[in-house]
């Protein structure tokens, strides 16, 4: 017989494949602190938490049974990944359960911005009966821009298609085949900047989604459209919004998530008439708090008894052994992935990675799931994807797979390479580990290099001719960008060629477009590698 602690407030009809199972006994005691939780937790096979229950590290020593920790949500940041992780403990949650409630909320706000519903209840329980100030727009026949076609985002296109709603769609893994499925014209940001009589967004918060759509944005941007976010605070720049409205550019806005929660008593957002404002409510229905904890409850079942599970996001146990070669390559991948995502053009369809050498004996799979979750952390962001469900992740977007292996490695004695192909480009990188220097990569495309992976870098293309190099560390310096590594390949005296800086600082992108315009050079690309 398992025993369960449900440690956290959570619905019975959300945990009750867990009550009704044969084989398994559900004790709720919620509330408990650590002291307690550690007096009683070495007589269970599995903790269910929310967010109230901080599960440390001295509660899983004391937990000599516990198997797997369940998450009836999508945070983990109260559950001591590392120690679960080195104590073999498995920790799943559900990122699954809220899926169709945001959509639908996402659709309320839409709704409501398009009709002005909160503004006129406002002035219809004060007294007033006025129909004049509240004209509104109909859906049907519109252009809804989507940026981010995941999970959410793509049920949000299925609904808009029975409003019918043009939809065009925008995200780094869709492709034209998925796009066609979904019934969404693919696009690009300013394509459906340009054309979008409405815009949700539904991405990940990352470096480069932060302010997606900011004042570049709103210059293009088609007057009189309307602007939905109920994803992440920051992908939408809140004061260009403010001035766009202004500006009579953006009709209205409707937001749930704020760049800082909760906003201030003076944030612009609160007291302008065109704005609607939510208090992050998107997963805020009953059915997706029974939801996540269905979820879950399932996952700890199969998991106690010893099925196929699902969305546990720390590392499975890895034989010691296979464990001492590859460690050492679990940051070198990472990083080899993230610096090819961040190179490629279009959707990436698939993503090929080759080991050479001794890498060749071992079993890699663990290694390939830091690379592929480098590859998606670019786009999907690291709070996301874990070395658990990248591979998960990448078959959910079609995006394939291929490991391949040599047991000759060239000059060196081990040798891993990370090739993305899309429909527009095919990119290339390679690493290795040199004993006394650490993680190099050693070939980007098809050019010798030696560098180190980390840090803010700056790729180049140029024609190699001379005072190229001087043109670009005269460039950088007036800009006051100071330059700590530089590293150039090239195949042939006079032909193509690659220039990899190392910068103390982030680049701005003006100062990358002054870089692109200067002589004989092709393409300027910032990488940030941390």
């Amino acid at each position: 017989m398992f025993k369960v602690l449900v440690s956290d407030p959570i619905s019975d009809l959300g945990i009750q494949k867990l009550v009704d199972a044969e084989d398994v006994a559900v004790d709720k005691n919620p509330g408990l602190s650590e002291d307690e939780l550690v007096a009683i937790i070495g007589d269970y096979d599995a903790l269910l938490v929310r967010s109230q229950t901080r599960v440390t590290a001295r509660i899983m020593e004391a937990g000599k049974k516990l198997k797997v920790i369940g998450r009836a949500g999508v945070g983990v940041d109260n559950i001591d990944l590392a120690a679960a992780t080195q104590r073999g403990i498995i920790v799943i949650n559900a990122p699954d359960g809220n899926t169709i409630t945001t959509c639908e909320h996402t659709f309320a706000m839409m709704m409501s911005v398009a009709r002005h519903i909160p503004q006129a209840y406002l002035k219809t329980v004060g007294g007033e009966w006025d129909r004049k100030s509240f004209l509104g727009v109909e859906l049907r026949n519109k252009v809804l821009g989507v940026l981010g076609t995941g999970r959410i985002g793509s049920e949000v296109a299925k609904r808009a298609k029975a409003f019918g709603m043009e939809i065009w769609g925008y995200d780094p893994f869709l492709t034209e085949e998925r796009a066609e499925k979904l019934g969404i014209r693919l696009s690009s940001i300013d394509d459906i900047v340009r054309n979008a009589d409405f815009i949700t967004v539904h991405t990940p918060l990352t470096p480069e989604t932060r302010h997606m759509i900011s004042r570049p944005q709103f210059e293009i941007m088609k007057k009189g459209m309307r602007i939905v976010n109920c994803a992440r605070g920051g992908l939408i720049d809140e004061q260009a919004l403010v001035e766009a409205i202004d500006q009579g550019i953006v009709a209205g806005a409707a937001f749930d998530v704020f760049e800082s929660e909760p906003p201030a008593a003076d944030h612009p957002f609160l007291n302008n008439p065109k704005i609607i404002v939510t208090p992050h409510l998107g997963a805020s229905t009953v059915e997706a708090q029974e939801n996540v904890a269905i979820d879950v409850s399932e996952q700890v079942l199969n998991i106690l008894r010893d099925k196929p599970f699902m969305n546990a996001v720390n590392m499975p146990p890895i034989p010691a052994n296979i464990l001492n070669i590859l460690q050492p390559y679990f940051s070198l991948g990472e990083k080899l992935g993230s610096f090819v995502a961040q190179l490629i053009e279009g959707a990436v369809e698939e993503i090929t990675v080759s080991y050479s050498g001794e890498l060749a004996e071992v079993d890699t799979q663990p290694l390939t799931r830091y690379i592929v979750r480098g590859v998606l952390s670019h786009h999907l962001g690291s709070e996301q994807v874990n070395v658990v469900n990248s591979m998960h992740l990448a078959k959910e977007r079609s995006v394939n797979i291929v490991v391949q292996k040599s047991h000759i490695a060239r000059d060196f004695t081990n040798l891993v390479t990370v090739s993305l192909r899309s429909k527009r480009a095919e990119r290339l990188v390679a690493g290795t580990l040199l004993t006394g220097y650490g993680q190099r990569i050693v070939q980007i495309d098809r050019f010798p290099v030696d560098v180190a992976p980390e840090g803010n870098l700056i790729l180049i293309s140029h024609n190699d001719k001379p005072g190229i190099i001087g043109n670009v560390g005269t460039l950088l310096g007036k800009n006051d960008v100071n330059i700590a590594t530089m590293q150039v390949g090239r195949e042939l005296v006079g032909g193509s060629a690659i220039m990899v800086l190392t910068v103390d600082k982030p680049v701005s992108k003006d100062t990358i477009s002054e870089l692109v315009k200067l002589p004989d050079l092709n393409k300027a690309k910032e990488i940030n590698l941390f």
